[in-house]
């Protein structure tokens, strides 16, 4: 089963830096190509939110106060997505998700999403 996997979440004090990756687990014979990758957030209470994306047109990051911070990429190879985190906050603290689009020669493209990965940014 085609699975996104996140990980490099934790916890970080204000002020510091996480790299969030996004992983495509469970690709028949290892091939594949992550077209599009997406992170969102969510906090308890609040609606899910996209932060940033990271397609073939290039990087946009979408949230207001994570512009000039936070920063969506693509390994070159379309195998890896991630997340730079800078000059984190408090406020930044959520669960962090990614999702995408991702072919593979069984399924083709077929939009995914992980289990989240937590940031908890705090003193």
């Amino acid at each position: 089963q085609v699975q996104l996997v996140e990980s490099g979440g934790g916890s970080v004090q204000p002020g510091g830096s996480l790299r969030l990756s996004c992983e495509v687990s469970g690709a028949p014979g290892g091939f594949f190509v992550f077209n599009i990758v997406n992170w969102h957030r969510q906090v308890p209470g609040k609606e899910r939110e996209l932060v940033a994306t990271a397609t073939t047109r290039g990087t946009t990051t979408f949230v207001d106060s994570a512009k000039g911070r936070f920063t969506a990429s693509r390994d070159s190879a379309g195998k890896t997505g991630f997340l730079q985190m800078n000059s984190l906050t408090p406020e930044d603290t959520a669960v962090y998700y990614c999702s995408g689009n991702v072919w593979t020669p069984r399924l083709g493209s077929v939009d995914y999403w992980g289990q989240g990965t937590q940031v908890t940014v705090s003193s």
